[in-house]
This record gives structure tokens, C-alpha cells and sequence, in this order.
């Protein structure tokens, strides 16, 4: 008898996870009383763009319930299908985001995103990066590894998941003091227009590229990288503060 009650202790565990469990690509009832918006609904893209143009870029696709961007023909070189979410800029927010990766892939989120015609998202906005920390190429720096504010601050503990497993990764920015909470640990912490940042620019590949010189927006676009491989993106949301 008392094998038969934990068996069907068990049973009903589980009957209670997989009706309490989340959808993918939802809110909560309290995620929704927070104020917090779904920018991706895991069935249609919306909303988004490629960057300096006003259609869609044609190498993304919905996958596995995620915006997936494809494999280009040359690994590591994308098809300028960096995209961006051009319903509003946003400036002091939450941006939460599910992401996996292929191996030895490489992309990147991004915030505060200024178009410059003709130029890559990059050239101006900040980069969270995405990356399969064991086997790309880009990874012998630190601050090049998954979390990392990159090529100026790297995400510490390094505690990405393997290539084809979901990380999830919190951008938080509010007055210019800015965190990256990578599954669910504060991996990374700045301050944008401060003494920090102006030392952090200097010892960068950005030091000299005029767009960052001159200063990140204050407001910017939300984008996501194509860098010529296969990553996915899921339960895309914001909320404003």
C-alpha cells in the first residue's frame, strides 16, 4: 500500500507541474500586472525588421517556438540579417530573453540601437553576447564569452549553458546603471556615461569608432544579431521602468 501512495504521490506531482508549468512565449498573470510585454508571441514576427530597412530580414524563421536566425553559407559571416524591434525605442528597462545556440556559434543582443544608413547595428549600440562558450573561435577572451558586456566586460561567474541548451539572459538598464543576469546569477554590472564606461571604451576595439566615441543613446531600438549561424530566441519580453 504505502508503494501504491507514493506512486500516486508522484502521479499527481506531476499532473500539477504540467498544468502550472508556463507556455513558452506568454506572460503571467502577475508578469502582465508588472507591466511586462511580450515582444515576440512564439507563432508570428512581429514587430520586427531588419535593421536599415523596413521589411523583415528573409533569413529568419519561428523554430522550435523561437525566432530562429539560419546558418549562413559562410559560418561567422552573416547575411545582414541583423534585426530590430521597431514598434518603440526604450530607455530605462527589463529586457528578458531565452536563447540557444548551435555549436561554435556566435550572435549577440543588443540595446540602445541609433540606425546609421548604410552601417551595422553594432556600430553604435551595446552588445550582450551570445556565444557556445567551448567550441566558437571567439572565445579566448573573457569578455567575448556569453553575458559579457562584449569585447569591454566580462560576464562573471562565465556560467552559459552548452551549445543547444536554453540560457535565459535579464538586460536591465535604469539610469544608466546596467546589469546582465544570466540564468539567473548577476554575471555582469556598468554604468553608461560615467567614468567606468569612459575607461572601459578606451580599452575596447570601440575605441575609436566615432558612433561610440560620441556616446550611447539615451533611447534606442532592441536588436538581435545574425553573425552566420544558427541561434534561436524565445520569450522575448520588456518591461519599461
Amino acid at each position: 500500500m504505502r508503494k501504491v501512495s507514493i506512486i500516486m504521490a508522484c502521479l499527481f506531482s506531476a499532473c500539477v507541474l504540467s498544468i502550472t508549468a508556463q507556455k513558452n512565449n506568454t506572460l503571467t498573470a502577475k508578469e502582465k500586472a508588472d507591466g511586462w510585454k511580450l515582444l515576440f508571441d512564439g507563432k508570428k514576427i512581429e514587430g520586427w525588421r531588419q535593421c536599415n530597412k523596413t521589411e523583415m530580414a528573409q533569413n529568419w524563421v519561428i523554430d522550435d517556438e523561437a525566432m530562429k536566425v539560419q546558418r549562413g553559407s559562410v559560418p561567422g559571416r552573416g547575411a545582414e540579417g541583423d534585426i530590430l524591434y521597431s514598434v518603440k525605442k526604450f530607455g530605462n528597462f527589463s529586457l528578458s530573453i531565452d536563447w540557444k545556440i548551435e555549436k561554435e556559434g556566435n550572435s549577440g543582443i543588443f540595446y540602445g540601437i541609433v540606425e546609421y544608413p548604410g552601417r551595422p547595428i553594432y556600430i553604435a549600440a551595446p552588445e550582450v553576447q551570445v556565444l557556445d562558450n567551448w567550441n566558437a573561435g571567439d572565445n579566448r577572451l573573457a569578455n567575448h564569452l556569453a553575458g559579457s558586456l562584449y569585447d569591454m566586460l566580462p560576464a562573471l561567474p562565465s556560467n552559459a549553458k552548452p551549445a543547444g541548451e536554453w540560457n535565459n539572459i535579464v538586460i536591465t538598464v535604469n539610469q544608466g546603471k546596467v546589469t546582465h543576469v544570466q540564468n539567473g546569477e548577476l554575471v555582469c554590472s556598468y554604468e553608461l556615461w560615467s567614468p567606468q564606461w569612459e575607461e572601459l571604451l578606451k580599452k575596447s576595439k570601440f575605441k575609436d569608432w566615432p558612433e561610440f566615441v560620441k556616446g550611447i543613446a539615451k533611447e534606442g531600438y532592441i536588436g538581435l544579431q545574425d553573425h552566420g549561424y544558427d541561434c534561436w530566441f524565445r520569450n522575448i519580453k520588456i518591461k519599461e521602468l
